[in-house]
Order: C-alpha cells, then structure tokens, then sequence
C-alpha cells in the first residue's frame, strides 16, 4: 500500500470511528459504569471485533454471509437480540453510577468487558458491509494482499483506541459528576434506549 493510498484510508479510518454508533455508545456506557481504566477494557473488545470481521472479509467469508440470506439474518439477528440485551441490562442497572467501585463491591473482570465489546463488533452485519464495500477500495491486487491487510488492521485499531478513549473518559469524568440515584437512573434509562435504538435500526439492514 502506497502512502497517499493508506492516507486516504486513514482519514478514512478516523470518520468510521467517530461517527456515533454501537462502539461509541458502548464505549461510554463502559466508562460509566465501571471508570475509565477498566472501562477502556471494552474499547480492545472492540478491536479485536473489527479484526475479526476484517479477518472474515480477508478469507471470504464475509462475502458469503452476505450472500447467503440465511447465514446475513442469523448474524443480524444475533446482533439485534445482544444489543437488546445490553440495552435491559443497562436500563435496569443499579443507580449507583461510578460510586460502585469505591464502595467495594463486585467489578466483572476486565476479560468480561473485552468479550463483550468483541461480541458486539463481531455480530454486527454493518461491520461486514462496510469491510466488503470499503476496504477492497483501498487494496492493490498487484502486491501481496496480507501485509496490505495488517496495515488496514493496524490503521484501525489507532483510531478506535484514540477516539473511544475520548468516549470512555467523557462518560467516566463528565457523567460521574451526576452522583444522586435519580440522575444515575436516568443516565442508565438513556443509555439503555440508546442500545434499543441501535437494535432497531440493525433490525432494519438489508443484505446489499
């Protein structure tokens, strides 16, 4: 890949990870309930989803999924029930907010934060898409494929690390001053909606 080609994909890169969506609102819901230094555990979750999505694209099987009618609505709808999940689990979430920790009481351990944020990016068919629609644009067929992948991998994961740390200690700072239950409560019940939302409009995407 040729520098004004990855130039391109990195100003690219930096567009894709700060328009608001799934990562984004998770990232800050992370940050909310659990600070910025374990919640960021989510943000490397995430990474690891585009990785995998991107690993898919690379192998052929994102072509595939979005072929196959059947193998698109089992990803999506995978995607549409964890994303409601998330959002009950966030509505219903104590409100307590960040005093949680300093009061001691049981934290899920980083790995859990990370799984969480792989599942979301992997079951995601937009990610899938979006890898299938844009990144074959960036690539040059005439040179070996893989070191041109691992630039796109690593382009990637910069900016989704840069921008969700932005995320991640907005919620965990500016949202921590609402210390009453009844702002936490709300904050929870926004939050929450905000995962509903996301499932609804993934429950609307179409095979391209």
């Amino acid at each position: 890949m040729d520098l004004s080609t990855w130039l391109a994909f990195f100003a690219a890169s930096w567009a894709i990870s700060i328009s608001p969506g799934a990562g984004a609102v998770g990232a800050m819901s992370a940050g909310l309930q659990h600070g910025f230094a374990r919640g960021y555990s989510f943000t490397f979750g995430l990474v690891l989803g585009l990785w995998s999505q991107l690993l898919l694209v690379g192998a052929g099987l994102g072509a595939l999924i979005v072929a196959s009618s059947t193998a698109f609505a089992v990803i999506k709808w995978l995607g549409v029930a964890y994303l409601l999940w998330l959002g009950i689990a966030q509505w219903r979430a104590p409100a307590i907010g960040m005093r949680i920790e300093a009061e001691g009481a049981t934290q899920p351990s980083r790995r859990s934060i990370v799984m969480r944020g792989w599942v979301l990016n992997t079951l995601n068919p937009k990610g899938t898409l979006f890898m299938l629609a844009v990144v074959p644009q960036f690539l040059n067929p005439a040179q070996p494929l893989m070191p041109q992948y691992l630039v796109i991998a690593a382009t990637l994961a910069f900016t989704d690390l840069v921008v969700n740390a932005g995320y991640t200690a907005f919620a965990s700072r500016a949202l921590a001053a609402l210390r009453t239950p009844r702002q936490m409560r709300w904050v929870n019940r926004i939050f929450g909606g905000l995962f509903i939302a996301l499932a609804t409009m993934l429950a609307t995407v179409k095979r391209g």
